[in-house]
């Protein structure tokens, strides 16, 4: 069935034009773009698409982060729509101390109109752990750097409109920034488009739900949608169908696509719902405080494998449960005792969502 990349081999051809403006498939395609492998091309200061795929033409598709990125390139590079685009502001900022794990960059996608894409979540173990700060912390290191980004991406290119998108961690970076920037460059920004990104807490939707940037926002879901409904969402939403199953439909190149829209599903599954209730209820029932405990709990012991990608860990799984084991053992009493009640309480919430969707 067709994606992002059968679009480009269909549509690639047709420039972006009054006839045939900008779309939301575009977007989606752009949103993904910053997911590509900038950092082993040397990037100059000013690209174009066409330029960016002939670096990266010799690349393995083992090199790429994710299946279908190669392809993706390849087809933007022959693209009559994107090719000449300029591409500018690459920039990746990863802190594994600091648990930090941000990238964005610039595409000029016409004279007047930029798109800023946020990258999302690498498979490092400590950009996932930024993840799940977000559940205690008021805002995480990335989400600052994209307030920032913006601020000087928005001051650099003056008189120019702006999209901004993002997918998975990319689209709340996308969302965030675009809410807590400054009100001249909110009436800048056309649209703010999240893929299949986390939500927020319920201190942050309070503080800004009632902001008319929240018009120009709009959430994309697969139809069982997992990682997306991790906490909450007060912008508009739609659900995209996707062939993929469980958890796997968080990859956009599984979610289908005809002429310039999304192909959209007529609500979220079961399992979806099931799952962002649990999750919501656990959070909204548990202290900030033991959130932390246990996410610090729990990566202090994946850390001490020493493994830097949660791959590293399943490949060596032979020598990694015995050190994750041990390292459990020497976990105080007091947080151990956290940890366990956390799960308690998330499998009890778990099964009592269950049960009320039969």
């Amino acid at each position: 069935m067709p994606n992002i990349n059968d679009y480009l081999k269909w549509r690639g051809e047709i420039p972006i034009s009054k006839s045939f403006p900008f779309n939301e498939i575009d977007s989606m395609i752009l949103a993904r773009f910053s997911y590509l492998i900038f950092d082993k091309i040397n990037m100059e200061e000013v690209e174009t698409i066409y330029s960016i795929s002939e670096k990266m033409k010799n690349f393995s598709n083992e090199e790429f982060r994710y299946n279908g990125d190669k392809e993706l390139i390849q087809n933007l590079g022959n693209s009559l729509r994107f090719r000449d685009m300029r591409v500018t502001d690459f920039i990746e900022n990863n802190e594994k101390d600091n648990e930090k794990q941000f990238g964005a960059i610039v595409i000029h996608n016409s004279k007047n109109e930029i798109y800023i894409s946020f990258i999302g979540t690498n498979r490092t173990i400590y950009g996932w752990k930024e993840d799940f700060n977000m559940s205690f912390m008021e805002n995480v290191p990335c989400q600052i750097a994209g307030y920032q980004y913006l601020g000087e991406i928005a001051n650099k290119y003056k008189n120019t409109k702006i999209r901004i998108g993002g997918h998975s961690k990319g689209g709340n970076i996308a969302i965030y920034s675009a809410i807590t920037t400054e009100e001249e460059i909110k009436k800048r920004i056309i649209k703010v488009y999240n893929y299949d990104g986390q939500g927020f807490n319920n201190k942050f939707i309070k503080k800004h739900d009632k902001d008319a940037i929240m018009d120009k926002i709009q959430t994309y879901f697969p139809q069982e949608s997992i990682i997306g409904r991790i906490m909450n969402h007060k912008e508009k939403t739609v659900v995209i169908f996707s062939t993929a199953k469980g958890i796997l439909q968080h990859d956009i190149y599984s979610w289908q696509v005809l002429g310039t829209e999304p192909i959209y599903a007529y609500e979220l599954t079961k399992t979806s719902e099931i799952i962002s209730k649990t999750v919501t209820n656990w959070l909204e029932n548990t202290t900030e405080e033991k959130r932390k405990v246990f996410f610090d709990s729990v990566f202090s012991i994946i850390y001490s494998t020493e493994a830097n990608t949660f791959g590293d860990i399943s490949r060596e799984i032979t020598k990694s449960i015995p050190i994750l084991l041990k390292s459990y053992v020497h976990i105080s009493k007091e947080d151990k005792s956290t940890i366990t009640g956390m799960i308690r309480l998330f499998l009890k919430t778990y099964f009592t969502e269950l049960m009320n969707n039969r």
